[in-house]
């Protein structure tokens, strides 16, 4: 038995009307509902987990060294039927707010100004007590600019963009070997923050994010994951600051973009 052929073209040819094809929303099982909702527990219970994991381990270290100074007639950990979690850093905060207090008079200004001079004529000891204290001093300090902002720096060659922080502004040789003025920028390695570059980078090279220091760090440690919003309006994220490098020059860097 023969079928004819009618070209869809010729209007002639029986009419085609046009048919609808619902679309079918894929169906759950009931494996996939339930992996579904087993990763949705890990996400909820594995960051608040692992933060309280990670405290418990760094308060128990400390109350196992702390309390394992104090006499035993002392200690309530031995006296008492049951150990006090957290009683080590409570002494450990109450003993730097009594040195403190007393560093601050004059009687603990002299001990320090005495101790400092007996450090001082060491040969390697001094160099790494003046290195220590002058990275705590500059870190903790009310008014200090270290680490307050987070920038974007071309790097390791141009077109590669990499996320640093300004440690402050270069000073000395390094400076006055060079004509631009250089800025300090601490440059992390992923997923270990602690370790990196020093980079002296000229200020108008740099360009200044609206993230916090706190915001930069989880996007350092998660390797990008976490990626803070940018808290912009919608028009202003539209145009792009930077044009691409790879047939134009890079323009400048606008001026409120640049540290400080």
């Amino acid at each position: 038995m023969s079928q004819d052929y009618h070209d869809p073209s010729d209007p002639s040819g029986p009419s085609q009307d046009h048919v609808d094809i619902p679309l079918v929303a894929p169906r759950i099982t009931m494996l996939g509902r339930l992996r579904a909702y087993f990763f949705a527990g890990i996400l909820v219970t594995a960051p608040a987990a692992i933060t309280f994991y990670v405290a418990w381990l760094i308060i128990g270290f400390i109350d196992k060294q702390v309390t394992s100074l104090l006499p035993g007639r002392y200690n309530p950990n031995e006296i008492l039927p049951f150990s006090i979690p957290g009683l080590g850093l409570i002494i450990l905060i109450i003993f730097l707010v009594m040195v403190g207090a007393f560093a601050a008079g004059f009687l603990g200004r002299m001990a320090v100004r005495t101790s400092e001079n007996l450090l001082a004529r060491m040969p390697v000891i001094r160099s790494v007590y003046g290195a220590v204290k002058q990275i705590f001093e500059t870190v903790l300090a009310t008014k200090s600019t270290a680490f307050r902002q987070v920038v974007l720096v071309e790097y390791p060659r141009r077109g590669i963009w990499a996320m640093g922080f300004v440690s402050g502004i270069t000073e000395g040789e390094v400076q006055n070997l060079t004509e631009d003025e250089l800025i300090n920028v601490f440059l992390p390695t992923t997923p270990n923050p602690t370790s990196g570059f020093l980079l002296f980078v000229p200020r108008r090279d740099l360009v200044v994010l609206n993230m916090s220091v706190e915001e930069g760090i989880k996007m350092v440690v998660s390797g990008g994951i976490v990626t803070p919003v940018d808290p912009r309006p919608a028009e202003e994220k539209k145009v792009p600051l930077l044009a691409s490098t790879e047939s134009n020059p890079p323009p400048p860097v606008p001026e409120e973009r640049q540290p400080w």
